[in-house]
């Protein structure tokens, strides 16, 4: 298995952010909202955009956390989360997800949310959001909306989860 190393992104990074998002997903959606998202203060919060990379340097894999909220309490959501196609499946994916985690819980964030799969992001703690009364503003299946709290014993918001414009929802 490749060692994946990861870091924040950088100005000189967002051409290959883009062109990850691009080559991951079957449109550019994911890697309009990206830049969408940079392009909003209230959403996007420095370190918080990370990439992996292969022990020669070159970015492969990209995991976003943005700011969202939940009954009007901060909180941080999670996507997109993209690998290179020739990567999929090496851990790339799985590497920058928890790189992301573990920067989000040393910054003193509780609570990331996710619409994701269901079958992926449990294995970081994931649980469904419906657990802890919390929604999704638009609808979607129940065990794909997804949080994950770092301090169970900290007041963990309900309500409806409030996205970045730029997700249009």
């Amino acid at each position: 298995m490749t060692h994946w190393n990861t870091r924040p992104e950088t100005p000189a990074d967002i051409a290959a952010v883009r062109a990850i998002n691009l080559a991951a997903f079957e449109t550019a959606l994911e890697a309009d909202l990206v830049d969408a998202l940079r392009g909003d203060p209230t959403a996007w919060i420095d370190g918080l955009s990370l990439l992996a990379e292969t022990p020669a340097g070159k970015a492969a894999g990209y995991a976003l956390l943005t700011r969202c909220r939940v009954g009007g309490t901060p909180a941080l959501a999670l996507g997109p989360v993209a690998v290179l196609p020739e990567h999929q499946g090496e851990g790339a994916g799985s590497a920058v997800v928890r790189a992301s985690l573990d920067v989000a819980r040393a910054s003193g964030e509780n609570l990331v949310l996710v619409l994701g799969h269901p079958k992926y992001y449990p294995r970081f703690g994931f649980v469904p959001a419906s657990r802890h009364g919390i929604k999704a503003p638009m609808e979607v299946p129940d065990e794909a909306m997804m949080v994950l709290v770092f301090d169970e014993g900290a007041p963990i918001p309900g309500g409806v989860i409030e996205y970045a414009e730029a997700f249009g929802v």
